[in-house]
């Protein structure tokens, strides 16, 4: 099998268990406690309880137009990854249910339900969304605004289409503190999608002005083994030119660099940003 089907297989691999994970939550912890964290399924949770109509039932007829504007927009693989997405989720509320029976319940304490069911549905939409797939309803509409609005990641978006259905699910069914729960377990869920579909490559950006760039560059690169590119800048109030050095390191290399820097300039003017995420060499591979 060569790279390119073995990978196609591990996505599908990803999304199933992804998907076996947001039903875990939505059985045990969400839907018995009625916590609806938007999204169709959190929909599909409060016509459960209004109609009787099962949550499986609902997730897939209500994902139907979002399939379609999903294949239209983003194209057809990512409505393939989609729709098998989708079905794969039902297919284990459905199986959950036949195994543990309706109505099973983890923790009768709705904060414990909000808490975990959200950390489990976010771990869930999170491997699904590395892949480049959805579950449907607000996270593949995210996903198509995400074509739009490339500055707001696909689960920021989904979180503002959900907030807006947690409050409407709020006034259908009167009860304020279901809400608020469900809140709760929106921003949980959010959170922890977006940390797995960004990762932990944290790196530490350096700006460093001083009257010795060159002997600072070259510390860091033979004792660092980091690159260092020079910006040039130009004092305001001087008018004098100035090089300024950029270097990138990891959180276990900044204090290393700030010695170099130091030991050989003391006035030395250095900034430090936080680089939410580094790829390229020394990194993060660019996949």
């Amino acid at each position: 099998m060569n790279n390119e089907k073995y990978k196609k297989v591990l996505d599908y691999v990803v999304i199933t268990i992804g998907a076996a994970i947001m039903a875990l939550s939505l059985n045990f912890f969400l839907e018995p406690n009625t916590i609806a964290p938007g999204g169709v399924t959190g929909l599909a949770i409060v016509v459960y309880k209004l109609t009787g109509i099962p949550i499986d039932v609902t997730n897939l007829a209500l994902n139907i137009p979002l399939f379609i504007a999903g294949i239209i927009v983003l194209g057809g693989v990512f409505g393939l990854k989609t729709a098998y997405a989708t079905v794969m989720l039902s297919v284990f509320i459905r199986l959950f249910i036949v195994i543990f029976g309706h109505g099973f319940i983890v923790t009768q304490d709705i904060l414990l339900a909000s808490i975990y069911g959200g950390l489990l549905m976010g771990i869930g939409l999170g491997m699904i969304f590395l892949v480049g797939g959805t579950t449907g309803g607000t996270d593949l509409a995210g996903a198509i605004l995400n074509k739009y609005f490339p500055s707001l990641s696909t689960a920021k978006l989904m979180m503002i289409l959900d907030l807006i259905i947690v409050v409407t699910a709020g006034f259908v069914e009167r009860n304020v503190e279901t809400t608020l729960y469900s809140i709760i377990a929106l921003y949980i869920l959010v959170k922890i999608a977006d940390f797995i579909v960004e990762g932990l490559s944290f790196g530490k950006a350096f700006y460093i002005i001083s009257s010795s760039p060159s002997e600072i560059g070259k510390k860091i690169m033979d004792e660092m083994e980091r690159g260092v590119t020079v910006l040039e800048g130009r004092g305001m109030y001087t008018g004098s030119q100035r090089d300024v050095l950029l270097c990138v390191v990891n959180r276990a290399q900044v204090t290393k660099l700030k010695r170099i820097v130091y030991g050989v300039d003391p006035r030395a003017f250095i900034m430090i940003t936080t680089v939410h995420e580094v790829l390229g060499e020394g990194f993060k591979e660019i996949k």
